[in-house]
């Protein structure tokens, strides 16, 4: 059985994985390019076998208690008023609002604080090299040092180096054609428990969520293609939203006079992570590294908490490295495929160009927002496939 195993990545991936291998007996390093642990970031939701997940971890209730609050969704009009409303959905997640939903940040924190005593943290530290043999993966870090590891579990994101030191030129990413800007903005009175999401012509949308902090978060939303805006300086980014929502219309001047202040500023053009295969001898990618399905499948957390108990359920039960690895990828691949199909029209549907296409849209979520059709609507807003069955790892490290 593999002992020693190294985790690059501390967020909500990593951490799952590093608090089941820590509690499972293995020696667990993980690293992190940070230089101390990142709190912040956006909304995100746990459905389904994710919460299964968290639940046999002994943390559902304490996620469930740090949520954001948020009472469901609400498209409105220029003037803020409500043209279709979906209620959170219960313990299954229906609709665009589950009934946990948390911010990136807080359930990181909530993975890491129950996961390091039983794995060691490096902060600021990141991966150079990675060689392998038959017997270890031997990596060398960036601040000198060399070690040995059973395997090596890559769990950074959407843009992860480590990746591509190991897998190069095989992430065939698909865009999306949508760019978010996500960012933090002070609260005001105004502010209330729903997602609220506005929709102006020219493909645009403005969205505010609650938070449990005191503040508001804030979405700015653009249809069409943008490659390599990711990349661009913060400072450009900026002023390409102060550029293209200039006269988008209700909450967006506030949301725009918070650019200059904001410390939580995050651009994302949205694309999915395509990788053929999750595994090179000892090296395994999880979370949004080996498959990002983007916030437009929405169970991207679940899919990340999910995937890091598969992988440590297989490592935990024997054998060897090779053959547990080959077992995680068979467990995750349906659900991820699933997920990842969400069609390239669908951020298109719900960013329309004209105001006749933001009128028919509005009487669209109208109608599907009635009570008889919710259940059915609820496909559309989150993409859920064959889960895999966690009862497989039954006693081999839970709370």
């Amino acid at each position: 059985m593999a002992r020693r195993i190294l985790i690059t990545g501390a967020s909500i991936a990593g951490n799952t994985a590093a608090w089941w291998l820590g509690r499972s007996g293995f020696d667990v390093t993980v690293v992190e390019r940070a230089e101390a642990f990142r709190d912040g970031g956006q909304n995100v939701d746990i459905r389904g076998v994710g919460r299964e997940a968290l639940r046999r971890m002994g943390l559902e209730r304490a996620a469930l208690a740090g949520g954001t609050g948020e009472e469901g969704t609400a498209w409105v009009d220029r003037q803020g008023r409500p043209v279709a409303h979906f209620p959170a959905g219960g313990s299954q997640g229906d609709g665009p609002t589950a009934e946990m939903e948390i911010l990136r940040g807080d359930l990181a924190r909530l993975l890491y604080d129950a996961a390091r005593d039983a794995a060691r943290f490096r902060f600021g530290e990141t991966v150079a090299r990675i060689e392998q043999t038959r017997e270890a993966a031997t990596v060398a870090f960036a601040s000198g040092r060399t070690e040995d590891f059973d395997a090596v579990i890559v769990a950074e994101g959407v843009g992860s180096a480590t990746r591509e030191l190991v897998f190069p030129g095989e992430n065939a990413p698909r865009p999306m054609d949508l760019t978010i800007a996500y960012l933090t903005i002070p609260r005001v009175p105004s502010d209330d428990r729903l997602w609220r999401w506005y929709n102006a012509p020219g493909g645009r949308s403005v969205q505010l969520r609650p938070d449990p902090h005191g503040t508001t978060r804030a979405m700015l939303a653009l249809h069409g293609p943008l490659p390599g805006g990711q990349d661009w300086e913060a400072a450009r980014q900026k002023a390409f939203l102060r550029e293209r929502f200039a006269d988008a219309g209700w909450e967006t001047p506030r949301v725009l006079a918070a650019l200059e202040g904001t410390d939580d500023f995050y651009f994302d053009v949205l694309r999915q992570v395509r990788m053929p295969r999750w595994s090179n001898g000892r090296v395994v990618l999880t979370g949004d590294a080996a498959w990002c399905v983007t916030p437009l499948a929405g169970i991207g957390a679940t899919l990340a908490v999910t995937g890091a108990t598969v992988l440590a359920g297989e490592l935990s039960r024997g054998g060897d490295v090779l053959g547990s690895l080959a077992a995680y990828e068979r467990a995750m691949r349906p659900m991820v495929g699933e997920a990842a199909g969400v069609p390239k029209i669908a951020p298109r549907i719900m960013h329309p160009k004209s105001r006749l296409g933001i009128h028919l849209l509005h009487g669209a979520l109208r109608l599907a927002s009635q009570p008889r059709l919710r259940g059915l609507s609820a496909r559309f807003f989150t993409k859920r496939g064959p889960e895999p069955d966690l009862s497989r790892y039954d006693g081999l490290a839970e709370a």
